[in-house]
């Protein structure tokens, strides 16, 4: 019996053996993940950055170039127009020369540059227009009036010897028929009867109505 007991026990010891190898530490622990399987599967994308490209900047457009200013060409001198009694100084002034006449000055006012026709100026007494004929046979010249040129005329208020004749105070005097603005100057009581007017001149004596 103790023999048996004996090969018994061994067979037992052998199974023991048997099992422990069976379940050796590499089945110790089926939960027990390996560390290359335990650890986190964390695929890192490397980071990408999109690149942000600023837009070139549009071309600046060239100023525009402000063309030099061609100076205006020069104009000629207008000529001088024909002058209007309201273009002049006019002045009258009695005479004892020749019988007695009036002489009649004109100026150019300040600024004013002017020209009288070739021509006698248009002399007229009183309301009713007694007008003066010319007392030359010619024509006169033009003469251009600026700054102190004086031109004159004469006239002989009585051309003829009678005694008939209307007296008036002041001589109405135009420069272009119809002179739209004429001038009446002062002369004082004097007789009227067919008067006589010369042409303009530059010089007073050539102003001298019968000379």
């Amino acid at each position: 019996m103790s023999a048996r007991r004996l090969a018994l026990a061994a067979v037992a010891v052998a199974a023991l053996a048997v099992t422990a190898t069976a379940c050796g530490p590499e089945n110790s622990d089926s939960t027990t993940a390996s560390p290359a399987a335990t650890a986190p599967a964390t695929a890192t994308a490397p980071a990408t950055t999109a690149a942000t490209t600023a837009p070139a900047p549009a071309p600046s457009k060239p100023a525009a170039s402000t063309p030099a200013a061609t100076p205006a060409p020069t104009k000629a001198a207008a000529p001088a127009g024909t002058c209007g009694a309201k273009d002049l100084v006019l002045t009258a002034k009695a005479e004892s020369q020749a019988g007695g006449y009036i002489l009649i000055a004109a100026k150019a006012k300040p600024g004013t540059t002017c020209t009288l026709p070739a021509a006698h100026p248009v002399i007229a007494f009183g309301s009713g227009g007694i007008e003066a004929a010319n007392a030359e046979q010619s024509a006169g010249t033009p003469i251009t009036l600026t700054g102190a040129t004086t031109a004159y005329a004469g006239v002989n208020p009585k051309s003829t010897k009678g005694n008939q004749a209307v007296e008036f105070t002041d001589v109405i005097v135009g420069i272009t028929t119809p002179d739209p603005d004429p001038a009446g100057l002062p002369i004082g009581p004097t007789k009227v009867d067919k008067p006589v007017v010369t042409n303009w001149h530059t010089i007073p004596k050539d102003a001298i109505p019968g000379l």
